[in-house]
């Protein structure tokens, strides 16, 4: 989904600033009327909400993502059940900046150096969760709520990476085990919560999962299930009967919140300080399995309902998640600190519109016309020289990412007789930033669940360090012609450390421009 854009720029004049000692007025729902006519605000009056959702994980991409998309769908139909109840899982500071401006804050979605600006106030409360004295589950089963949704990113589901299980060993999940009404998981959490409705007879919530997660809903569910095994056989069989948990696609690029952001958002709203505002760029998807139950009319603010997301999923796993991996690790071996900046060099834009179209493409149900208007938005969104997608940000976890994003495709290139270069060269690049990232000068920092163990097998011999890595089943899985795909990554890891990326790179673009075409 596109968003229009206001086209007006702010010149030097325009900017508002502030003099010493002089006041700010704070964001607040006094304030919404005073605001400059560019900016859009709730059609609805904010405190007037009633709270039907609660959203576990209230980060940058909820607020410029399902909490905007829940305000378009209140602002064409009126419905004023939908407020959300967002739950911070750790970290009080979103809380604190939120609740000091009645909930509210500012999306400001550039491209083009134009931008869209819109105050949102589909949040009625902010939860800090250690210090919430309701409790995450007892706000769960509240009969008012109707929907549960998350972004608590992969590691919060506490689930291998390899089985889909819920792995029983994590200090969080033991905690929720022996702490059952004190949970600190999003896993453990869900699981009291539902034990509370079904203690009262009431109608269990919906739960949603926002997160880049293979079957998303289907593996919160099979993991929430685990977990009442281990408590109650009951709650259990329960769950698995009432409870849905459908599947879910999301997409929008959101940047982290930046010091900039502030006074970017505080020149927009003719100097009212925002002490939240989030950006983003303005394309937005949210693909949501079709369920039974109450709901906003989310599909009047970008969403769609369908009976199978599967097809959907695939295609953003590899052709942008694994995409930006490829960036990430080759971009930050290369010493660029930006996604944008790596896909602005024509040797790295080349190889990722090649391992789209020629890698990743060839595995997804995309008429080719699809897949190359695809390919062309990609790129475009890459380039966003407004969103600043630091390599640390895209590059975390990615022993957790790579199956579901490259090593899937790998595996259907191979067993159809498919070259591979691309993806043999980002698990390369990923494996060089075990080393690369202690360097001086790095840009991006080594944030990985497995940092210690992975680190033990780095070796000076690139084919020795090749095998060590892709020996490890928890994240490569089972290799079809693993000798092969060995000797290709040691190769790439040779000539990433003799001769650079660029040169590495340009000896694996296909010859027929096709793939390189940028």
């Amino acid at each position: 989904m596109r968003v229009p854009l206001i086209t007006a720029k702010k010149s030097r004049s325009e900017m508002t600033h502030r003099m010493p000692g002089e006041v700010v007025p704070r964001l607040s729902t006094d304030m919404l009327t005073r605001l400059p006519a560019s900016v859009a605000r709730p059609r609805f009056a904010p405190r007037s909400l009633t709270t039907g959702i609660l959203h576990l994980g209230c980060g940058s991409f909820h607020r410029a993502h399902q909490a905007l998309a829940t305000q378009h769908a209140m602002n064409e139909t009126g419905d004023q059940r939908w407020g959300i109840a967002a739950v911070a899982m750790n970290r009080p500071t979103i809380v604190d900046a939120l609740r000091a401006q009645d909930n509210l804050y500012t999306t400001l979605l550039h491209e083009d150096g134009q931008a869209r600006v819109e105050v949102v106030g589909s949040i009625t409360e902010t939860v800090h969760a250690p210090s919430d004295l309701i409790g995450v589950p007892s706000r769960i089963a509240d009969p008012r709520v109707k929907i549960v949704t998350l972004t608590v990113t992969a590691s919060g589901y506490c689930v291998s990476p390899v089985t889909g299980r819920l792995e029983v060993d994590c200090p969080g999940v033991r905690h929720d085990i022996q702490h059952p009404t004190r949970p600190i998981t999003p896993i453990g959490m869900l699981a009291q919560g539902l034990e509370l409705v079904r203690r009262r007879g009431s109608t269990p919530p919906v739960v949603i999962s926002c997160d880049n997660l293979c079957a998303n809903g289907s593996t919160l569910r099979r993991a929430v299930i685990d977990f009442a095994l281990l408590r109650d056989d009951h709650l259990a069989e329960w769950i698995a009967r009432n409870v849905q948990f459908p599947n879910s696609v999301v997409d929008r690029i959101v940047q982290p919140t930046a010091p900039t952001d502030a006074a970017v958002a505080r020149n927009w709203l003719g100097g009212v300080e925002d002490l939240a505002p989030v950006s983003a760029e303005p394309f937005m998807t949210w693909t949501i399995e079709d369920f039974d139950g109450e709901r906003p009319q989310w599909e009047l603010g970008g969403a769609q309902f369908v009976a199978n997301v599967k097809d959907y999923e695939l295609a953003k796993l590899r052709l942008l998640n694994g995409t930006h991996m490829l960036l990430a690790y080759l971009g930050g071996v290369a010493g660029f600190s930006t996604i944008a900046g790596a896909t602005a060099n024509p040797a790295l834009a080349a190889l990722a519109r090649q391992f789209m179209l020629d890698e990743q493409g060839p595995t997804l149900a995309l008429p080719t016309p699809e897949l190359h208007r695809t390919v062309d938005d990609l790129m475009r969104r890459f380039r966003n020289p407004a969103i600043a997608q630091d390599m640390t940000r895209v590059g975390r976890n990615g022993s957790d990412k790579m199956i579901p994003r490259v090593v899937d495709a790998l595996r259907d290139n191979i067993e159809a007789g498919r070259p591979t270069p691309g993806a043999t060269m980002l698990i390369a690049a990923w494996i060089q930033w075990f080393t690369a990232s202690h360097a001086p000068g790095a840009v991006m920092e080594l944030i990985d669940p497995r940092e210690e163990s992975l680190t033990a097998l780095v070796d000076p011999d690139p084919h020795r360090c090749a095998q060590a890595f892709l020996q490890r089943e928890d994240i490569f899985g089972t290799l079809p012609q693993r000798e092969c795909v060995q000797r290709e990554v040691g190769d790439a890891l040779a000539e990433l450390n003799r001769d650079g990326v660029e040169a590495a790179i340009r000896r694996r673009l296909a010859s027929n421009g096709e793939g390189s075409n940028t």
